[in-house]
């Protein structure tokens, strides 16, 4: 009999390639799913087990609330039993809203917000003075104990340096009983301040009452009387000042400044918030940073003419308003439009961007009389602005932003919050401060915290310090010491938010639960694994089960239970091949055990290339972490650049080298982080970026469009004898025109069922059944396949129908040959893995027509890969390389480093502690470097083996 308490039992998968199988994982213990890339793994861990807990979870729901949310469609399985409520933590989950940062996910800045409310300090933005607040008592014995036997007038301040005549205020005072005022330091009666100039600014408050401070016992009630009236015609303000006296005092019940007399509202959490109209900087909405209108950009060639298309945003010349004011302009200043921009006078060049109203005379040349002409331009600049703040079309905001540059917001200088708000310290940092520390810093903060504190301050601060320091622990157990709570999240790699979305889970301390995590080692460097394996095993350890799916060697090797799937990939997969403990794993000589234990590896190459003797010199680069970083890319070879999580490779590599080739080879405009200068560029054809970004975001994208061959496969099926007799067009089949499509689901073959609150799902479409063409279409045969069987071949199927068209089957040899033969031509993109998607676009550059002369750069390739997807991918690099090309990787997979021409390692640390070149040279020369951690581990993989040079 089954124990339900102690497995969970998953009877007859079906979902995508899995063969009906049937599976037994523990409870609460650390389970690996691992296998070939495309074997099944995924399909079993999410869209089975989590897809299954995910249905459950939201039966539980009242009927009224399942009505917005639609039924969740089992997943093609007879029985799972024994399932807790399940927790993916998977890559793809990270917001990408501006608004979200590392600090907002991870909880620590709700927790800093708390701190500074409750515990925080606050200080004059004007004067540095730490400010006061007083209750109504408080004032009053200050008032007898500072004023006695003085006279005194007892003031509320009403308007602060503002201009205007105020005629209906001063009658309203009247109407109140108020005789006297005091305007811009002089007391008056009401009548005479009625007079003030309305073009100047002024300071006036009203004179709530004049008297001299004695022992008298009808005094104290007086007092207290005026005070209250005080405080409520001045806003919770008042002012005493003493006859003869210039300058007066200020009391206030809110925080105030005793010199000059600001006030802040009393702090909240949300004054800390730059989500909060409370806490946010008002110049730039609590972002950090604005757009500025680039004057380089609007006359990129100043030798060109206005005539000649020299104002970019208005093109060549044509009949229209815009340049029937230019002509205008020019008649004012003294310049035609066939005059180079260079040319134009300043005071016209200003006018032009910035706009202006004038009327101007002069002679006419016919008639000899002068005439009048206005100008009343609004100006380039101003319209751009305008157009990205206000317009509701997307394509024109994106047009005016063409023009702009990303800058740091120049009044709260990136910190994203209000003056008032960064006035508020604890330990004489204000939060903005705390949140640009990296965590290894806030943590170092927060441990000496306590001793700096004391009475009612260390009191109330105590419990929050517990819980930011619980939270900031877990991060530094991820391997994530290196980020700062600033951190936006849209700038988080995919292992970076899984990690935090794992700390952030450990913080949670559930129990019960079952966690499914998607590679959580990608971007950890080998000195950081052991810290994340014994995260998972204490999530483990107090009542969780925690299934991963990983390819790494340590992680396998520490994991309670291991689930081999395969023993292929894609149609070939979808078997559970071995299943034990890592030690019974070994003796099944699978692909993954063999690995394992040694049988099988992936060889270093005899001898490193020597390149083309020519090089790409960045020098003095700055951006991040980088310490004025100089680095040299030797041409012709496979250039490795490695380091600890955070060290600054991508900053160095997709910040800094990419965005400046970009913009030499192709005109990108993306602008790359500070750099002195960048040197033979002119040694290179072009540059290629392969990322693991989607290649679409919709089901409509798969590989055969994304490569282009779905373009040539419909220009073969027009030319089919029952095409050309029915006269059908490429269009026709195409799922995206109307025409060929089913007209049910507009060529989708699913239709969107909208979740609200949870992510879309998409259901086969009922009419097409998911082929995505009318039956007319389908009708056209090519070799007895249909336009949708085609779609439906794997790449390895496609391989063998097509071979003798040359076009198609060029295309498609190169995605088999980066590994992808498993996967199908129509597979929609949103099913595919980040290192599927990037294999996909190497392959789509590797069916081009290289120069030989190529500089390609790949981030962490091996994302996604068993070690034999990553001999395969290897052997691609390899002949790219052979060919004269260059490639350079950002890499921590030691299999990749070691076949690695030239490594540059960047180090020593993460964050604050990296920045520098550690170590440069071949991997020998690296591992003889001992400061490198990066050494420690690749000593151990080239010991077996001797290189020759």
């Amino acid at each position: 009999m089954i124990n339900y308490e102690e497995n969970i039992e998953v009877r007859g998968a079906r979902v995508h390639n899995l063969k009906n199988i049937d599976v037994t994982i523990p409870r609460e213990k650390l389970v690996v799913i691992t296998g070939l890339s495309g074997s099944g793994k995924s399909s079993l861990a999410f869209d089975t087990i989590y897809a299954e807990g995910q249905r459950r979870y939201i039966e539980t729901f009242s009927a009224y609330a399942r009505q917005f949310l639609g039924g969740l469609e089992r997943p093609d399985v007879d029985k799972i039993d024994g399932l807790s409520p399940v927790i993916a933590i998977e890559q793809k989950t990270t917001s990408k809203s501006p608004r979200s940062t590392v600090g907002t996910i991870t909880e620590i800045y709700d927790f800093l917000r708390l701190l500074y409310a409750r515990a925080g300090d606050a200080y004059s933005y004007n004067t540095g003075e730490k400010m006061v607040s007083y209750s109504d008592q408080q004032i009053k014995d200050l008032i007898i104990e500072s004023y006695r036997d003085k006279k005194i007038n007892i003031l509320a301040p009403v308007i602060k340096s503002r201009k205007g005549h105020y005629r209906e205020l001063f009658e309203q005072i009247a109407k109140q009983g108020f005789v006297k005022v005091r305007v811009d330091g002089e007391i008056v009666d009401i009548i005479k301040g009625m007079k003030v100039d309305r073009y100047k600014t002024h300071d006036i408050e009203i004179v709530i009452d004049r008297l001299k401070v004695t022992d008298s016992g009808d005094l104290d009630k007086r007092l207290s009387e005026t005070i209250n009236t005080a405080m409520y015609s001045g806003n919770d303000v008042l002012m005493v000042l003493e006859e003869g006296a210039l300058e007066p005092r200020y009391f206030s019940r809110d925080l105030m400044c005793p010199t000059t007399g600001i006030s802040y509202p009393s702090p909240e959490p949300n004054t800390f918030s730059f989500n909060s109209p409370k806490g946010m900087c008002s110049k730039c909405n609590g972002l950090g940073h604005v757009y500025e209108v680039n004057e380089n950009k609007i006359f990129p060639n100043k030798k060109l003419s206005v005539k000649s298309g020299g104002i970019a945003p208005l093109g060549e010349y044509k009949k229209s308003w815009a340049f029937k004011q230019i002509e205008t302009i020019a008649q004012r200043y003294g310049f035609e439009l066939t005059d180079p921009i260079s040319k134009i006078p300043e005071e016209a060049i200003n006018i032009l961007l910035n706009g202006g109203h004038e009327v101007f005379e002069v002679d006419s040349k016919t008639l000899g009389v002068k005439r009048n002409y206005k100008i009343d331009y609004e100006g380039i600049s101003n319209f751009i602005k305008n157009q990205f703040e206000q317009a509701d079309s997307t394509s024109i905001k994106r047009w005016a932003k063409e023009y702009m540059d990303k800058i740091t917001c120049p009044t709260c200088l990136g910190s994203r919050l209000r003056k008032e708000s960064l006035n508020f310290k604890i330990d004489e940092r204000n939060i903005a401060e705390l949140a640009h520390l990296d965590i290894g810093e806030l943590a170092d903060f927060f441990e000496e915290l306590e001793k700096k504190l004391s009475g009612n301050q260390l009191k109330i601060a105590e419990e929050i310090i517990k819980e930011i320091r619980a939270r900031i622990r877990f991060l530094l157990d991820v391997g994530l010491e290196y980020l700062s709570l600033h951190r936006s999240s849209k700038s988080l790699s995919g292992g970076e938010a899984q990690r935090i979305r794992l700390a952030t889970q450990i913080g949670s301390q559930l129990v019960g639960v079952l966690y499914i995590l998607d590679e959580p080692s990608i971007g950890l460097h080998q000195r950081d694994n052991d810290r994340l394996i014994k995260s998972l095993e204490s999530l483990r350890d107090i009542g969780n089960s925690v299934i991963v799916v990983e390819h790494d060697r340590d992680m396998i090797e520490r994991a309670d239970h291991v689930i081999d799937i395969g023993p292929e990939a894609g149609r070939h997969g979808g078997e559970i091949i071995s299943e034990g403990t890592p030690d019974a794993l070994k003796f099944h000589h699978t692909l993954t055990a063999d690995y394992i234990t040694g049988v099988k590896k992936i060889e270093v190459p005899k001898k490193r290339r020597k390149g083309n003797g020519k090089s790409i010199t960045l020098s003095g680069c700055t951006g991040n972490n980088l310490k004025d970083v100089t680095v040299s890319f030797p041409l012709g070879q496979m250039i490795g650049v490695t380091g600890v999580s955070g060290s600054g490779k991508s900053t160095l590599v997709n910040e800094t080298l990419y965005p400046i080739m970009n913009a030499h080879y192709f005109n990108g405009v993306k602008k790359p982080m500070p750099y002195k200068k960048i040197k033979g560029l002119e040694h290179i054809d072009k540059v290629i970026d392969i990322n693991q970004s989607p290649i679409g975001r919709t089901p409509r994208s798969n590989p055969a469009t994304y490569t282009g061959v779905f373009s040539e496969i419909r220009n073969l099926f027009t030319k089919t004898p029952e095409a050309a007799i029915r006269g059908y067009k490429p269009g026709r089949f195409s799922f995206n025109v109307k025409g060929g499509r089913c007209e049910t689901c507009q060529g989708g073959g699913l239709r969107v069922i909208e979740m609200n609150f949870l992510p879309d799902v998409y259901v086969e479409c009922e009419t097409c059944n998911g082929k995505r063409f009318n039956r007319e279409t389908l009708e056209i045969r090519y070799k007895g396949k249909s336009i949708a069987d085609v779609l439906e071949m794997t790449i390895n199927e496609a391989v063998d129908f097509f071979e003798n068209i040359p076009k198609i089957y060029r295309k498609l040899k190169t995605i088999q040959d980066v590994g992808l033969g498993y996967i199908s031509l129509g597979q929609q993109s949103t099913t595919l893995s980040g290192g599927e998607a990037q294999r996909i676009k190497l392959a789509t550059e590797l069916s081009k027509r290289d120069t030989g002369n190529t500089f390609y750069i790949l981030d962490e390739p091996t994302t996604g890969l068993h070690f034999e997807d990553i001999r395969v991918l290897m052997e691609v690099l390899d002949r790219l390389v052979d060919k004269g090309n260059t490639i350079l990787v950002i890499e921590h997979n030691m299999d990749v480093i070691k076949m690695c021409d030239y490594l540059i390692d960047i180090g020593y640390e993460g964050g604050r502690g990296g920045g520098m070149v550690v170590a440069k040279g071949t991997p020998e020369e690296i591992i003889k470097d001992e400061k490198s951690y990066t050494a420690t581990f690749l000593k151990r993989e080239l010991q077996e083996s001797v290189v020759t040079h």
